[in-house]
């Protein structure tokens, strides 16, 4: 098996094109220590800690190191605080506990976070960081991939088999997952908490997630990561807290670039953003029935009640850390200045396809005002149907097609704003095992490829076969090429490099076009029908900048 080392040094002069000593000797150590990954404590400005050996040689993994104090007692929604420091040396070769949530013990797949035979159990103690790193010293300036994990903000932990970084690690970064606060934990407003004035109210997850960039800016040098070279990544809502944190002044200066996975700022669809002022008054409103509304005794109430009582509000305008509905800062060019690869699956919605009685020509007819309201003759010309199979046909794919059309969005202010910024549409159809429903390219569908890690149970819904991925040529061909896309644009801000298709970025594609990623050939091709467009631009339109009072000639 070759050294992670061996392989990023390979890769590195080949990019570089050097033909110099070091280079010529790609297979040697590149530094005085050893080739095989950190093998002693690493100095961290909180204090020492130990990793162990990852799955692939050269890779060291570090578990379960805090990124912010515990957010329990008089901390519980607060926005996170400095972790403390300690003596000695550190254990990081377990998992800490993860963030409440609820266990789904009987979906499939299961919870990754919590229903593993391994899941470390769960906690409010839950902000802890972890990271795989190639690197054999400090100080080798490795570009430092972030994931935030997808779970309707609900749900979800950095210690999930999917996310695990050995095999990104060992193309040349340094990978960090982390916990976020999720749930009624994670977000949740309150008049009291926006009176205490220590950032925001509402955007805990957010907040946790600015802390580990933070920190990721103060110690990243340590694992040999670049701290001035930070590019976040997620799916779903871990992607619409990326598109968030990316148009969000609370995070300016915190990462360099970010990967938006099927999802962005206004969600999975197109709509305002829910405000702090809504969902202060939808928190009072369920505190009523726990006998207490007061701050102080909801803090003193067991988890477990807050976990039953209040659902989890989702990104908000909160005031502090997003100060406006991200449409208008968009639209103004008043993001942050990063570079973005977003996209989406073919097949995002095919997971509805169970939802409620078949869709039958008569329903699709008699929903068209639910679903398009006053753009219902162009929702029509978009999704015609004459039969009850051709309108099951089209039922999922209103879902998927909003979201597609929200992600070119997302790409276009980015490149509008002069920062470099590429659009995909992952149309590859996995493989499903016999029993379970092929759900195509739908959501989720795209993670094992990203991250390389086809043998890993997969995350909901798109329950794709592992059996059949694993060791096969074709998917792992594909899963290559995919994760490398992912790491040369964390490196450089550019996806393409050396034996891969050419991926033009969005200033280059016309309207019906994205970047297609398929392992039949990956390439420029044709994304949404002219129809499809002209509704959902209307849509935005009508539900978005004509009610925040956004000039569409901007």
């Amino acid at each position: 098996m070759l050294k992670a080392s061996t392989i990023r040094r390979a890769l590195a002069c080949s990019l570089l094109a050097t033909a110099s000593a070091a280079c010529a000797q790609a297979g040697g150590s590149a530094s005085s220590t050893s080739a095989d990954g950190f093998s002693s404590p690493v100095m961290t400005q909180q204090g020492l800690v130990q990793g162990a050996p990852g799955k692939v040689d050269g890779v060291t993994v570090f578990k379960g190191i805090p990124f912010a104090a515990p957010p329990v007692g008089d901390l519980r929604w607060a926005q996170p605080a400095q972790p403390a420091s300690w003596d000695g040396v550190r254990d990081a070769t377990e998992w800490e506990k993860t963030c409440i949530q609820p266990p789904a013990p009987q979906r499939f797949p299961p919870n990754g976070a919590t229903d593993m035979p391994d899941s470390p159990g769960m906690s409010e103690d839950c902000l802890y960081l972890n990271i795989w790193t190639p690197a054999d010293s400090a100080g080798e300036k490795l570009p430092v991939m972030v994931w935030l994990y997808g779970g309707a903000y609900n749900e979800g932990g950095g210690n999930s088999p999917f996310s695990e970084g050995d095999n990104l690690a060992a193309k040349g970064v340094v990978m960090v997952t982390f916990n976020y606060r999720v749930g009624p934990f994670g977000f949740f407003s309150h008049p009291e908490l926006t009176a205490e004035g220590n950032g925001a109210s509402g955007n805990q997850a957010l907040g946790d997630a600015i802390a580990v960039f933070k920190w990721l800016k103060q110690n990243a040098a340590a694992f040999g990561g670049d701290p001035d070279n930070i590019t976040i990544f997620g799916e779903s809502a871990g992607a619409a807290m990326n598109a968030g944190l990316t148009g969000a002044q609370g995070a300016r200066g915190t990462f360099e670039r970010a990967i938006s996975e099927s999802g962005a700022w206004m969600g999975l669809g197109i709509a305002q953003m829910p405000t702090r002022e809504a969902m202060e008054k939808a928190t009072m409103d369920a505190a009523g029935k726990l006998g207490t509304t007061s701050l102080e005794g909801l803090r003193a109430l067991p988890a477990e009640d807050i976990a039953k009582a209040f659902r989890g509000q989702g990104m908000i305008v909160d005031g502090a850390i997003i100060q406006e509905d991200l449409s208008i800062t968009f639209a103004k060019g008043e993001q942050n200045k990063v570079d973005v690869l977003v996209g989406s699956n073919s097949d995002e919605g095919s997971f509805t396809r169970g939802f409620g009685p078949p869709t039958t020509l008569e329903s699709w007819n008699q929903g068209a005002p639910m679903r398009w309201g006053d753009l219902a003759e162009l929702g029509a010309k978009a999704y015609p149907a004459s039969t009850d199979e051709e309108a099951a046909a089209q039922a999922p794919m209103p879902f998927s097609d909003t979201m597609a059309w929200h992600m070119r969005l997302f790409a276009e202010e980015q490149a509008r704003i002069g920062q470099k910024a590429w659009l995909y549409w992952f149309t590859h159809e996995p493989p499903y095992d016999e029993g379970q429903p092929d759900l195509g390219a739908g959501h989720t569908a795209e993670i094992p490829y990203v991250f390389d890690n086809l043998a890993a149970p997969r995350t909901y819904p798109a329950g794709s076969s592992v059996e059949q991925m694993a060791g096969n040529p074709r998917e792992e061909g594909f899963a290559d090429q995919v994760s490398q896309y992912w790491v040369n644009f964390a490196r450089t801000g550019n996806p393409n490099g050396e034996g891969l298709p050419y991926w033009p970025p969005v200033t280059e594609l016309e309207e019906d076009e994205a970047m297609l990623l398929d392992a039949d050939g990956s390439g420029k091709g044709q994304w949404l029908s002219p129809a499809k467009i002209e509704l959902y631009e209307a849509m935005f339109e009508e539900r978005v900048t004509k009610p925040l009072g956004i000039d569409s000639g901007e």
